[in-house]
């Protein structure tokens, strides 16, 4: 089966330009109507400046994708060009490019696998046991449950993760030397851009504008990524029972989206297909699922049962599923 996913690497130069054309494109005619729209003395003027910033928001996650294709080397053959948009992109998204495509290499390197799960990886892609969640105390029970209540986990988090957090180099090895470099230069870059334009348009101006976008798509970014691993009939294993093909077809989700969010998302619902071959581009991964017999087979996750998977926060090695934390007291 890899070697039939192979077949759907090679990138397209003529698809790659023209997906950074419809995704930068729009997001600038956008950015620019919010910036008209919000100096209109009205007083619908900024909740259509919000509605706008939603639209814009799914711009950003679209061009997130290219940005993670580039960090896979899967958008361009030249290793140059893959650096030299992503880094691009990086600005856009509010992440340092080179410090994010280390850390997620991390990511690819132990998905799913319950005796990896201390190499650095993040909230979103690791979950406890049953069994060790009931050893914890009163008090770590709490602040486990606190941190993965959806509206934290998936609302309030997300945001600070991209504004903030991915401001510091505080979880990059001190060896890492180009990657903390990168993020002091995707500081400097959102730094100049922000005091030239807040001169220019007013800094509560740029904020009011900016911020929606980035929230928004920090908030679709962060559950997408979160659901296509965490859904009750995904699987988790453990090192000697890891394997990468099951960890990527039974560990990764198939999301099954409505055509316009599939196109906004980049075809990341298909993200079985991407953990089988990271080198296979975003544009090409419907093809390649629908040109092998197999994964008609799969499971499909809809974006409803994405939804109420979202409380799934445990993995119960008896059952062999994701459970959420009522399920665990109930069992």
């Amino acid at each position: 089966m890899k070697a039939a996913v192979s077949d759907f690497q090679r990138p397209t130069l003529l698809r790659s330009l023209w997906q950074i054309a419809n995704s930068f494109a729009p997001l600038v005619g956008l950015v620019i109507a919010m910036y008209y729209i919000i100096g209109i003395d009205a007083w619908w003027s900024y909740p259509l400046t919000l509605a706008l910033g939603i639209v814009a928001g799914g711009f950003v996650v679209r061009i997130f994708i290219i940005q993670h294709d580039c960090g896979h080397g899967s958008f361009f053959r030249s290793d140059r060009a893959n650096s030299i948009v992503g880094l691009i992109c990086g600005v856009v998204t509010f992440t340092p490019f080179a410090n994010w495509r280390r850390q997620h290499a991390g990511h690819h390197a132990t998905w799913n696998n319950l005796d990896r799960r201390d190499t650095g990886v993040d909230i979103y892609s690791t979950c406890n046991t049953v069994e060790e969640y009931r050893a914890m105390s009163g008090s770590e029970q709490w602040r486990y449950r606190l941190l993965r209540h959806p509206v934290i986990y998936l609302m309030l988090i997300p945001p600070l993760v991209f504004l903030v957090i991915y401001r510091l180099p505080f979880d990059t090895p001190r060896a890492w030397l180009r990657e903390r470099l990168a993020v002091h230069l995707n500081n400097a870059i959102l730094l100049a851009l922000f005091i030239g334009m807040g001169l220019w348009l007013g800094f509560g101006t740029v904020l009011a504008v900016q911020i929606p976008i980035i929230a928004t798509a920090a908030i679709v970014g962060v559950f997408l990524f979160s659901v296509q691993h965490r859904f009750e009939a995904t699987l988790w294993a453990r090192g000697e029972t890891w394997n990468a093909v099951d960890a990527s077809l039974k560990g990764s989700s198939f999301l099954k989206l409505p055509r316009v969010l599939q196109w906004f998302t980049g075809n990341i619902g298909f993200h079985h297909i991407h953990h089988l071959n990271s080198r296979v581009p975003n544009y090409r991964l419907q093809a390649c699922h629908e040109a092998i017999p197999e994964m008609g087979k799969l499971p499909v996750l809809t974006l409803g049962a994405a939804f109420m998977n979202a409380r799934n926060a445990l993995w119960d090695e008896r059952s062999g599923r994701m459970v959420s934390f009522r399920q665990a007291a109930a069992a």
